[in-house]
């Protein structure tokens, strides 16, 4: 800055010599006054491209400039620069921080002083059924129209989480929703959903487990109970004696046989998945299960002197599956016995392994029972459910034999399928991996 101003002086004293030499003091004063003016006019067409290239719409490379303005550009460009560069963390650091809001499995929304949707992410909107940018600014509570939720958000204090029902793809799914209001800045609030159907139904069924199993114990109980104070209170003979002892028996035996069914599913839970160790033969497996199970057609024979049911077993490919033999023989034979237990007397049941195609192996149980209705058939492996408890209870099982299965089968990497009509019959399948399959 000193230089330029001893350069500028230095040439107006030229100009101003030259000129007093040539006209006197008032060329001189003349020559003074032209530079200093030429001096202004030149600075300030420069700060004017200067103050343009501020003002423009994108602001560019500094224009080229000469001087005091040069140092000027040059640092307002780097002031710009540092300033683009701070704006861009800023921004990538919101979305940054969206991104991850919006891969929460929980929903989030923003609402203002008054409960207007500021925003939200993808999961609040599907939980709450509102539209990001049709709804936005619209009032919350216009939105959830669930009494719930009103009565929670009309609250001073929002302390705990309040149940609503969540808007559901079906009629026949009920979703169940955790809503949470948190304060934050100044009168906006934090609105936090999350997805609790599984949680509900969970303990939904540990209620109804609980009831169950109290419920299936206390009726054999109660009968060995009225028993016992039969014997002690009543004077009988050898025969009388003898009958309501063996039925005490079978009383003792179904419970004992429950308390076997609650081991198993405790075991399987809790048990690491069958490794593909020592293959398992098949044939002679299936034939066991088949031999049982007509056994069990007899016994029935001899109690309610009704025909037996006809078993046909299909030709046995030479065919081993790999993992845990007593879990495929009991899946298997809760098959087999269960279509013994609800095909009527006579009813035909078939008994077969087929590849239906490169990925899976199955193993078939094909019935002439009653048939199961469509709206029960997802509910089947349920523990303790039963189509008709009646008849269920009549025919001695526990109501554990499916989930069994079911944990069987998925433990050894396949699925339960079944494929039932109402007055045709039922087919229960386990379908394997055909990875799991050798020859034998």
């Amino acid at each position: 800055m000193g230089t330029r101003l001893v350069s500028l002086l230095f040439w107006t004293a030229v100009a101003a010599g030259t000129a007093w030499w040539h006209a006197g003091w008032v060329g001189a004063l003349a020559a003074a006054a032209v530079m200093a003016w030429g001096w202004i006019f030149q600075q300030l067409w420069r700060a004017h491209r200067l103050e343009a290239w501020l003002r423009s719409a994108q602001v560019g490379e500094a224009p080229v400039l000469k001087g005091l303005w040069r140092d000027l550009g040059d640092r307002m460009w780097r002031l710009i620069q540092q300033r683009d560069k701070q704006v861009q963390s800023h921004a990538d650091r919101l979305l940054h921080f969206l991104q991850a809001i919006q891969a929460s499995p929980n929903g989030v929304t923003l609402l203002d002083k008054q409960g207007r949707i500021e925003w939200c992410n993808d999961t609040a909107a599907q939980h709450l059924g509102i539209d990001p940018q049709k709804d936005h600014l619209q009032h919350v509570v216009h939105m959830v129209r669930d009494p719930v939720f009103s009565r929670y958000f009309a609250q001073e204090l929002h302390e705990g989480e309040a149940v609503i029902e969540g808007r559901s793809p079906s009629l026949a799914q009920s979703i169940k929703l955790s809503v949470q209001l948190h304060p934050y800045g100044e009168g906006q609030k934090l609105l936090l959903t999350r997805d609790i159907t599984a949680l509900h139904q969970a303990e939904s069924m540990r209620r109804d487990f609980v009831a169950n199993v109290s419920h299936e114990i206390r009726t054999p109980l109660t009968v060995l109970g009225g028993f016992v104070e039969t014997l002690q209170s009543l004077p009988l003979d050898q025969e009388e004696t003898q009958h309501f002892l063996a039925l005490m028996a079978v009383q003792a035996s179904r419970m004992q046989t429950l308390v076997s069914d609650l081991l198993i599913l405790s075991q399987l839970e809790g048990s690491p998945p069958p490794g593909k160790g020592e293959p398992v033969a098949l044939a002679p497996l299936t034939q066991q299960v088949v031999d049982d199970a007509s056994a069990l057609s007899a016994l029935q024979n001899i109690l309610a002197s009704s025909p037996v049911h006809t078993l046909v077993l299909e030709p046995l490919p030479a065919w081993a599956l790999s993992g845990s033999r007593e879990e495929l023989l009991s899946a298997m034979s809760n098959l087999v016995n269960n279509a013994v237990r609800y095909t009527p007397p006579g009813g035909t049941i078939r008994v077969s392994w087929s590849r239906p195609d490169d990925e899976q192996v199955l193993f078939s149980v094909q019935d002439t029972g009653p048939g199961i209705a469509a709206e029960h058939l997802p509910r089947l492996s349920e523990r303790f459910y039963r189509v008709d408890r009646s008849r269920s209870r009549e025919t001695g099982g526990t109501g554990l034999g499916l989930a069994i299965t079911k944990h069987v089968v998925q433990r050894h990497g396949g699925q339960l399928r079944v494929d039932s009509d109402l007055g045709r019959g039922s087919t229960f399948s386990l379908s394997f991996p055909a990875s799991r399959l050798s020859s034998t």
